[in-house]
């Protein structure tokens, strides 16, 4: 399994609804931008210039919510994962 280091996390990205409930297609211009994803893996957190390690928010299986276009996509071991930086979450979903 892949490690994040620092304040670097690991997740695996919800697939996007291709229709509405009345089943229209939707362009991709017309999709919203947020996504959902659940987190794999954490790094231990930010380390701060005196050398501090700040933990993260987030824990693995957290279902957190990004910006689109944040992150680097990877593939390992046949898998599709985004890792992202713990700022480019917008919330944790309940």
């Amino acid at each position: 399994m892949l490690k994040p280091l620092g304040d670097r996390i690991i997740v695996t990205v919800d697939k996007e609804e291709e229709k509405t409930v009345g089943g229209i297609v939707l362009a991709n211009n017309a999709k919203e931008k947020p996504q959902t994803a659940e987190v794999v893996a954490v790094g231990a957190g930010e380390t701060t210039p005196e050398g501090k390690v700040l933990p993260l928010t987030v824990k693995t299986g957290d279902k957190i919510l990004f910006d689109k276009y944040a992150g680097s996509e990877v593939k390992y071991d046949d898998k599709d994962y985004l890792i992202l930086h713990e700022k480019d979450i917008m919330a944790i979903v309940e």
